[in-house]
Formats: structure tokens, C-alpha cells, sequence
């Protein structure tokens, strides 16, 4: 099988750095032991290396470490925090640019729990975008949940103007970050309560990791309970985070390779990484946009590095397929986001997504639109 170059990196980063594929290596040889479990040397040994990792995210996003708990990814973060929040009901209001980790628990939290929701639009203007929401704000409204940036489009929501009406409203703030966190300069300090993450995205860890951080305000209600290793006499779950929402054994080996993807956004910066994927993205769509027949997914807003297009009339995930005959790995079809389709008029089509990391190059850019150009 020739190389494929990857620009779906919204899905999952790859290639990885070296430090993580290295560190991976490492926990599978060295650090096997169950952290949290015993006073043996060998659970011992990994429990610090997995604090060391768990002090860097606190560290990344302004919080405490213990109030880092790692998730097997986002959307189980996602509906960890929501979940946690609209158990025993009430009104929450989403976004229609929203990713199903975000709208499906929400769903089945009203059929379940009777919890109603609302759907907030999101225009081409941040302060409309705002008071969208807040008109939807009622007496019994508990929660906001909303993407930081759309996996679709890229388009940057809000998020610090929202996190100020919800510390006016005394409402609680979930914000989900899986496009968001190693592009953009989010954390705590940002007025959210929640972040909620994936770890192998921009984080450039292994699959199978993910973060819910909290800034200790809301207490949330658990949908998973099991053996902790703290408070183990009782039978109800222990309240003690992080521990109370990282019941059975964690993903030592991955967590551990998450920590090298920190090292790796820390020393680039955020900064620096967002500015030469969105340089990859400003050429992709000047090679493209007066291409015959070709519509690009824009609006007039900041967008984390992604670019949403269209070729014609025909389907997007046939698009994909070719491009993907050339050499070329890219997303096409809905994204796991039917709300922020609908939204854009393209829940039929879907649309192609170009989603580069800090590993592509402007070679492998100009390439691919030879490709979509001969297309």
C-alpha cells in the first residue's frame, strides 16, 4: 500500500510526535503496574509517572490536578459532565453547530430524565450568536453546553462571552474542546466549568485518551461507579476526585503517551501551531476557490485550522474516496455532526473535510490541489 497523507486530522492526529510513540514503548516495557491499587513499587512507580501527567494538563488548563480526570476520550467527557449536571432534569440549552457527543446524550437525556433542551443558533456574529442564547435562558435552566470550535467548519464559538452570562445566570458551563484545545489558548481562566477534551487529537496523544476538567464548582452526579481505590469500605462511590470519576483501571499506557503530546504542544505553542495550520488552510483554499463547481464552508468569524468543501453536486464521502485513490485521506459525510449540517443546508451531501496537523507540509498541500483540481 503506497503512503497516504493524512489531512483528517480532526478525527485523530497522525503522524505522532516521536517522544509519543517512544513513551508508549516505554509504559508498555516499564511502567506496568495498576496506579492507585497497591503500595507495591510497581504500582507506586507508574501511579507517579501518571500524577506527572495529570500535573501537566492541570498546568496546560489552569487547574488543579486533582480535578483532572482522564476519560477514554471526548465523548465520554462530554457525557460524563452533562449527564452529571442533568440527572434529575431541568433545561440546558446546545448549539446547532453541535457534535452528537454533545447533541445525542442531550436527546436521551429527554426522553430518560425529562430534561428539555433548547437550540441556540450560531450566526455569523459572536455578539448575536450570544444573545441567541441568552433569549433562551428560563427560570430551570441548569446547564450550556457548546463546542469550542466546530469539527465542520472550524468556526470559533464564543465560548468567553458565554462563560460570562453563565457566571451572571449562576448556570453551569460545559464546553466541548475536542477542536479546540493545542490550537487555542483555552483553559479554566476562560470562565468555563467544564472542559471537556479529547487527548489524540491536537493534544497529539494516543487514541483512547481524553480529559474532563473541572474547576470544582459543580459537583457532579456519577453515571459510572466501581472500584477507585479510595474510600474502598463503602459502597457508595467515593467523593474524592479524581478518583470518583475514574472508576476500574485507567489507560496507563496511553495516558502516559499523552503526556509526551503535552510536552509536544508546550514546546510549539498553541500559538505557533495554529498559525502554520491555518497557513496550510489560507493555501488550500486559495488553490481551490475558483475552481469550477467547488463551494467552500466559510463564515466571516475565526476558525480553528479546518475547511469544509464541496464539489459540485456530488456526494461528499465519493469525494473522499477518490481523493483517498490519490493518496490523499480526508473526511467525507456528516462528521458525526447532523445539527451543524442541518445548520449549513448540507445534511444530504455532507461536505469533504481538510483538516491538517502540525505535520503536513505546503508541499503535500499543493499536491492535494493538484489533486482536487483535476478532479
Amino acid at each position: 500500500m503506497n503512503q497516504i497523507i493524512n489531512f483528517d486530522n480532526s478525527a485523530t492526529s497522525y503522524p505522532k510526535p516521536p517522544g509519543v510513540r517512544l513513551a508508549v514503548s516505554e509504559a508498555v516495557a516499564k511502567y506496568g503496574g495498576n496506579p492507585g491499587r497497591s503500595g507495591h513499587k510497581l504500582s507506586m512507580l507508574v501511579s507517579r509517572k501518571i500524577f506527572s501527567v495529570r500535573s501537566k494538563a492541570a498546568e496546560m488548563f489552569s487547574a488543579q490536578p486533582e480535578n483532572v480526570a482522564f476519560t477514554p476520550n471526548c465523548t465520554f467527557a462530554v457525557n460524563m459532565a452533562v449527564k452529571g449536571i442533568m440527572q434529575y432534569g431541568g433545561h440546558m440549552i446546545i448549539s446547532d453547530y453541535e457534535h452528537n457527543a454533545v447533541s445525542r446524550p442531550v436527546y436521551a437525556l429527554s426522553q430518560t430524565r425529562g430534561v428539555e433542551y433548547s437550540i441556540a443558533h450560531v450566526t455569523d456574529s459572536d455578539e448575536e450568536t450570544v444573545r441567541n442564547f441568552e433569549r433562551l435562558i428560563r427560570a430551570d435552566t441548569k446547564c450550556i453546553c457548546c463546542t469550542a470550535a466546530s469539527n465542520v467548519t472550524g468556526r470559533i464559538l464564543p465560548y468567553r462571552q458565554l462563560a460570562e452570562l453563565c457566571r451572571s445566570r449562576g448556570i453551569c458551563f460545559i464546553v466541548d474542546c475536542a477542536q479546540a484545545c493545542g490550537l487555542l489558548d483555552i483553559s479554566l481562566d476562560d470562565g468555563m466549568n467544564f472542559i471537556c477534551t479529547s487527548g489524540h487529537k491536537s493534544l497529539y496523544g494516543p487514541t483512547g485518551t481524553g480529559l474532563l476538567i473541572t474547576d470544582g464548582e459543580y459537583a457532579l452526579s456519577t453515571i459510572i461507579e466501581g472500584g477507585t481505590g479510595a474510600t474502598s469500605s463503602e459502597l457508595s462511590q467515593t467523593p474524592f476526585l479524581p478518583e470518583r470519576l475514574e472508576s476500574g483501571t485507567i489507560n496507563t499506557v496511553g495516558i502516559i503517551g499523552l503526556g509526551e503530546g503535552l510536552n509536544f504542544v508546550k514546546t510549539k505553542t498553541v500559538d505557533r501551531i495554529f498559525s502554520y495550520e491555518t497557513e496550510l488552510c489560507n493555501q488550500f483554499i486559495d488553490g481551490i476557490k475558483n475552481v469550477r463547481d467547488i463551494k467552500i464552508y466559510r463564515s466571516r468569524c475565526r476558525h480553528v485550522p479546518i475547511v469544509s468543501f464541496n464539489i459540485g453536486d456530488e456526494n461528499s464521502q465519493q469525494v473522499a474516496t477518490r481523493l483517498s485513490d490519490r493518496g490523499f485521506a480526508l473526511r467525507g459525510g456528516l462528521h458525526c455532526a447532523a445539527l451543524a449540517h442541518n445548520t449549513l443546508g448540507t445534511i444530504s451531501q455532507g461536505t469533504v473535510r481538510f483538516s491538517p496537523s502540525a505535520f503536513n507540509t505546503p508541499r503535500q498541500v499543493r499536491a492535494l490541489i493538484d489533486a482536487v483540481r483535476a478532479y
